[in-house]
């Protein structure tokens, strides 16, 4: 009973020592909040600097006149609103109640440096530390600015909740054997500083996405969206009940780039080769190195911050490899084509360059795959937030032409994602098979709901709300829609229910 008296006691004078220093850009004092939007505006002006710690229940002038009881449970349950929909990204802050000893408590509000900068409002706003005080950003050169100075955050490195105990360690042995000629690590503590060094995970023994994506057993348990989805459809549309073909590769990194290939190589025609004689083994119709490359491509140069699968989509006449994410920064598919390059994934590069996936240099790979089979389309879907590449096929004859002497009539009634764009047919139907937001269409928001749902089960309408970027209000009213077409149903009540995709949808998925 005396050690805990001591305890708050020392709590209450370290608490006091600390709010005798004053406020700056670090520190903030304030009795009391009740608007959300203004402590949202707060958190997101530390987010945007190094962090920061908010006390509440302490005047301006450093007095600490605290908070009662129910003060103290209002304002934690409002912190943990604002934090988780009010700022955008989420960011994950802690709370501490120290008490003063006269029932009064102030809460102590940690917000930590961003990681996904630039943080922002629900208005869009973006605060940044003014001192004491905070600023928005006002004008376009500011805000260039800021992007400028700001360290970029890579999306490969963003941790997960997953421990070193999730790793596959039979693999990360033979990688460690192969390429550093080390054995595995005796304690635990040991692997999590080697797993640390070789930036796969953070300082509190948590892998992040890299470390998942090559090295878990089971990557997707974890990280369920990231994988391959791969169908052959009948004929050069895509329709909604037929199919040839179908398989979802997922695992590590290697192994779906092994699985994602043999689909594509199983679904090729093979061909005489000039001068072969007929009982000489067909090659395929297209050369195998030409997947090989974008399939690389695709999976190392995603953007991991789309929660979307890879598409692997086979025609009559063509392939089609959809890759969640627009080019990143200033490339375009000229300059890719030329062999310029940008990378988005640097840790998965890196591990990809040590023969874990086949890798023939930075920014050579559209290259290579040109060289060897120059029947390929580009489109860098900015609006739709997708890659494309499309692989013309050969067609019977085993010849080699220009995309554009092989499309015909079929090409002409259907189009590709490249020439279609956004405004419907394949494109559309592409996008609704993954929900990705931000294509064109009155239903974008209702695949948005679907996708997510299907992801976690869960979500409550203000967490759609935020991952979509639409108000409170479009997302009931697509939940509402969904429900009445059947596509969506509630199971349960508000506070322990889940949402149930049904089958109905299945078309989507």
């Amino acid at each position: 009973m005396k050690a805990a008296s001591k305890k708050r006691r020392g709590d209450a004078q370290a608490l006091l020592g600390r709010i005798a220093l004053g406020e700056d850009s670090t520190r903030q004092f304030k009795a009391d909040v009740k608007n959300p939007e203004s402590l949202a505006a707060e958190m997101v002006a530390f987010a945007n600097a190094d962090g920061g710690r908010m006390f509440i229940g302490v005047a301006d002038d450093g007095s600490a006149v605290g908070l009662a009881a129910a003060d103290v449970r209002r304002i934690n349950q409002l912190i943990g609103n604002v934090a988780s929909q009010l700022v955008r990204s989420p960011v994950d802050v802690r709370t501490e109640n120290v008490a003063l000893g006269n029932g009064r408590v102030v809460v102590v509000l940690d917000v930590p440096k961003g990681i996904d900068k630039p943080y922002f409002d629900k208005n869009g706003v973006i605060w940044l530390k003014n001192g004491a005080g905070k600023r928005r950003i006002n004008s376009k050169e500011e805000l260039r600015r800021f992007f400028q100075f700001s360290p970029q955050f890579h999306a490969d490195e963003s941790p997960t909740r997953s421990g070193v105990d999730a790793l596959d360690k039979l693999r990360f042995r033979d990688f460690l054997k192969r390429e550093y000629g080390r054995d595995y690590p005796d304690s635990p503590e040991e692997l999590a500083v080697l797993l640390k060094n070789l930036n796969l995970a953070d300082g509190e023994g948590r892998l992040n996405l890299a470390g998942v994506l090559l090295f878990a057993e089971h990557p997707d348990w974890i990280v369920p969206q990231f994988v391959v989805k791969a169908v052959r459809f009948p004929g050069v549309t895509m329709t909604a009940t037929e199919y040839i073909d179908s398989e979802d590769f997922a695992g590590p990194l290697d192994q779906v780039f092994a699985g994602a290939l043999a689909f594509i190589m199983r679904n090729l025609h093979k061909v005489q080769e000039a001068g072969a004689s007929v009982n000489s083994p067909g090659v395929p119709e297209v050369p195998k190195e030409v997947f090989e490359e974008l399939l690389v491509n695709a999976l190392v140069h995603r953007d991991y911050r789309v929660s979307a699968a890879i598409r692997l989509l086979v025609f009559d006449d063509r392939i089609e490899i959809v890759s969640p994410g627009h080019l990143p920064n200033n490339l375009t598919v000229a300059k890719i084509q030329a062999g310029n390059s940008n990378i988005r994934n640097p840790i998965l590069m890196s591990f990809v360059a040590k023969r874990i996936l086949p890798y023939h240099g930075l920014g050579s790979g559209i290259r290579r795959a040109l060289d060897k089979w120059p029947s390929i389309d580009f489109r860098d879907d900015r609006d739709g937030c997708l890659f494309v590449a499309t692989v013309w096929r050969s067609g019977t004859d085993g010849g080699h032409h220009e995309a554009a002497d092989r499309r015909g009539p079929a090409y002409e009634a259907v189009g590709t994602v490249s020439e279609r764009g956004a405004k419907g047919g394949l494109y559309s139907a592409i996008s609704g098979m993954d929900g990705i937001i931000g294509c064109e269409g009155g239903t974008k928001n209702a695949r948005g709901v679907l996708s997510v749902c299907r992801e976690k089960c869960s979500v409550t309408a203000d967490e759609l709300a935020v991952r979509l970027g639409v108000s409170i209000r479009t997302v009931k009213r697509a939940l509402a829609s969904l429900q009445e077409q059947g596509r969506l149903r509630r199971v349960g009540g508000r506070k322990f229910g889940y949402w149930d995709v049904r089958a109905e949808t299945a078309r989507d998925t």
